[in-house]
């Protein structure tokens, strides 16, 4: 039986993405070795590329060809970097009237390290002009957009101030949000610490859909999802999406991992979707691929498809974004997102037995 989530907004009609967050350019650095301290590694190639939530997600709908508004809120520097976000929302068709400049800080960038081989990456990130933005420029009642998306918290100074009503400025935009028809979807960054609880945990109950990996999702629940060996630990899993929906979560909570995706919905359904069989020599990056899974997500539940065929579509979008080493050069067109299910074929079940 199909497991349909999003009911038609009350109101106006809505159609549209409004991402909002971290912009972000990524230099991507790829290297033979990732070195010691005091060691050497040879830079082999050196790329520039989209980064943060907002960035990466839009761009990645974008090469889909979705066909509903894209919308960009932000803040970027006045500087070069800040003027190819703007020349790329541009190119992409993505609306930027709320994706504004500033002289106060400069843009935001990160260096990433992406080692050849096996693809795994290191981050070396500069704030800038994201930890200045506050959302306070956002009039949601004049928004026709169907989806507000948020990330990252803990990465938005700003937001992660706290507010005496709604806990932080991120709970509090996220309310508004839903207050004036939108639905809201959040993810966070992912870090070793215990800010989760203080600066994340308030914004759940003001957060219909929340898209993590398995690491975020363990932090935020309390529940260690790894088990000593690597292993996923799937009750863990499920435990920590049924904490997630209990901390006030509205509707869906969607967690992905490199073996595949779980959703758990409010009502307590549960949905689960291996990851597809893509060939090491394939893999030549895995920035980005936790924004592409989103976009695919996004994607459906825009266009209220069942939740199967939403995780799916977030499978095969995460694995179309690992061709190229920066965020969101290798996504594809949907068809030919979609067509590599095909293509490589799905790992085995996720789905425990009981």
């Amino acid at each position: 039986m199909a497991v349909i989530i999003s009911k038609p907004n009350k109101g106006p009609s809505r159609a549209g993405v409004l991402a909002a967050g971290n912009w972000i350019v990524d230099e991507v650095k790829t290297v033979d070795v990732y070195p010691a301290v005091e060691k050497l590694a040879n830079i082999q190639s050196q790329t520039l590329g989209t980064g943060g939530a907002p960035y990466n997600v839009l761009v990645d709908l974008a090469r889909l060809g979705a066909t509903f508004p894209l919308l960009a809120a932000g803040l970027v520097g006045s500087d070069a970097f800040g003027e190819r976000i703007l020349n790329d929302c541009r190119e992409a068709k993505i609306d930027t009237r709320l994706l504004k400049t500033t002289n106060k800080a400069p843009t935001s960038y990160t260096d990433v390290i992406t080692e050849a081989g096996n693809g795994r990456r290191t981050f070396f990130h500069f704030r800038g002009a994201n930890a200045l933005w506050d959302g306070s420029d956002l009039d949601f009642s004049k928004s026709k957009a169907k989806l507000f998306h948020l990330g990252y918290l803990l990465l938005l100074d700003a937001l992660d101030q706290p507010d005496k009503k709604y806990g932080t400025r991120g709970s509090a935009l996220l309310a508004k949000a839903q207050e004036a028809g939108l639905k809201t979807s959040l993810d966070v960054i992912t870090e070793d610490s215990d800010r989760y609880a203080k600066y994340v945990v308030p914004a759940l109950k003001y957060t219909d859909y929340l898209v993590v990996n398995e690491h975020e999702a363990g932090k935020i629940s309390g529940f260690k999802i790894r088990q000593t060996d690597g292993a996923l630990d799937t009750v863990s899993l499920r435990h920590a999406a049924g904490a997630l929906l209990q901390m006030g979560i509205r509707e869906l909570v969607v967690i992905h991992f490199p073996e595949g995706a779980f959703a758990r919905t409010r009502k307590g359904e549960d949905v689960w979707q291996s990851s597809l069989k893509v060939p090491q020599k394939h893999i030549v990056g895995t920035a980005g691929a936790g924004d592409a899974f989103a976009a695919g997500i996004l994607f459906g539940l825009h266009e209220n498809w069942d939740l199967s065929r939403c995780l799916m579509n977030g499978i095969c979008v995460a694995a179309s974004s690992l061709s190229e080493p920066s965020c969101t050069a290798g996504v594809k067109p949907l068809a030919a997102c979609q067509a590599l299910a095909k293509k490589y074929g799905v790992r085995s079940s996720l789905e425990p037995s009981d």
